[in-house]
C-alpha cells in the first residue's frame, strides 16, 4: 500500500493561497540603504573603539576615489585606525582596513615578499612598496595615495598600460644573432659581463621610478627609467650580437630616448631594488655617441 499523501486539489485551497510578493518600492529601497549605512557606520565606529582601546595604534589617511558609485566620485581621504604591531607594513595595515572598517577600499597586492611590484604606492609623499614598508618608520598621520603622474581607476589602483606599453616598446627579450646547432647548449654569460647587468635585471615593473620621474610627466612619450634599464639589461649583455645591439641603440636613441633623461636621480632613489637607473642611462648615452661616431 503507497504511503505518499495525495495532493489537495480543492479549489477552496487553492483560494487561499497568498498572492505573490510584492515588489519593494523605491521608498522601502531608500530606508534599507539607508539603514545599512548606518550600520556601516555603527560597525566602523565600534572597530574604532576597541582599536583604540587594545592601546597601540596608527592612524592612516587614505585616498578614496570611485567613479562608478555617486557620492564618490569626488576624491577625498578617509581616516583609519589600525591597532599597530611590531613588524606590520603599510599593506598589512591596508589590509586591516579593508577587512575591519569598508570591504569596498581597493588596492593591488599580491606576493607580500616585495617580489611582485603591485602595491607600489605613494607612501608620506615618496613612491614605496607597501609591502616593504614598514609602519614603525613613518610618521602619522600615515597618509597613503596612488602612483602620481597616473590615471586613477579607484582608490589607490592605478592605469598601469601605458608603463607596460613603454616596457614593451624596448623589446625587452634576449635575441641572439645566432643559436647554437645544439638545443641543448647553452649560451654562456663570462661572470664578468654578469655581474655588470646583474643590478639592472633585478627591476620588478612596480612603475615607482616612471611616477617619480619630472620627465615623464611631462613627456608622454618618454620610454621613462624603467624601460631605458630594461634596454641597458640586453644591450649590454655580450651574448647579443652587434646587429642587434645596433637596433636596441637606435630604439633608445630617437628623440624621446635617453636624451631626455636630465640626471635628477629621482628614480634611482626610489627604486625598490635598489637599481642605479641613472647611471645605467648614463652608460647607455655613452654607448650611443660611441656607435654614431665616425673616423674617415
Amino acid at each position: 500500500m503507497s504511503t505518499q499523501v495525495p495532493q489537495q486539489t480543492d479549489e477552496t485551497d487553492a483560494e487561499t493561497e497568498p498572492d505573490a510578493a510584492e515588489e519593494p518600492s523605491k521608498g522601502d529601497l531608500r530606508r534599507e540603504k539607508k539603514a545599512e549605512r548606518a550600520a556601516e557606520r555603527e560597525r566602523e565606529a565600534e572597530a574604532a573603539e576597541n582599536a583604540a582601546a587594545g592601546g597601540n595604534t596608527r592612524e592612516l589617511k587614505v585616498f578614496r576615489f570611485d567613479p562608478e558609485i555617486e557620492g564618490k566620485q569626488e576624491p577625498r581621504f578617509d581616516e583609519f585606525h589600525v591597532p599597530f604591531e611590531k613588524g606590520m607594513t603599510v599593506l598589512d595595515a591596508l589590509i586591516y582596513a579593508r577587512d575591519t572598517y569598508d570591504s569596498s577600499l581597493t588596492f593591488r597586492h599580491s606576493c607580500r615578499q616585495a617580489v611582485c611590484g603591485s602595491d607600489a604606492m605613494f607612501v608620506n609623499g615618496q613612491q614605496r612598496l607597501a609591502c616593504k614598508t614598514q609602519l614603525s618608520e613613518l610618521s602619522e598621520p600615515v597618509r597613503v595615495e596612488p602612483l602620481p603622474h597616473a590615471d586613477v581607476r579607484k582608490d589607490l589602483v592605478v592605469d598601469m598600460e601605458h608603463f607596460y606599453d613603454q616596457m614593451d616598446a624596448v623589446e625587452p627579450f634576449f635575441d641572439a644573432d645566432e643559436l647554437p646547432e645544439d638545443e641543448l647548449a647553452e649560451q654562456r654569460q663570462s661572470r664578468q659581463n654578469r655581474e655588470k647587468v646583474k643590478m639592472s635585471t633585478r627591476c620588478i615593473w612596480c612603475g615607482a621610478c616612471m611616477s617619480s620621474c619630472n620627465i615623464a610627466a611631462g613627456d608622454n612619450q618618454y620610454l621613462g627609467p624603467a624601460a631605458l634599464n630594461k634596454a641597458y639589461r640586453f644591450a649590454m649583455d655580450d651574448r647579443e650580437g652587434e646587429a642587434r645591439k645596433q637596433e636596441r641603440l637606435e630604439i633608445i636613441e630617437q628623440e624621446h630616448g635617453v636624451w631626455r633623461c636630465q640626471t635628477q636621480f629621482s628614480c634611482t632613489e626610489v627604486c625598490p631594488k635598489d637599481i642605479p637607473l641613472t647611471e645605467h642611462i648614463q652608460e647607455l648615452k655613452r654607448e650611443a655617441v660611441k656607435n654614431n661616431l665616425k673616423f674617415w
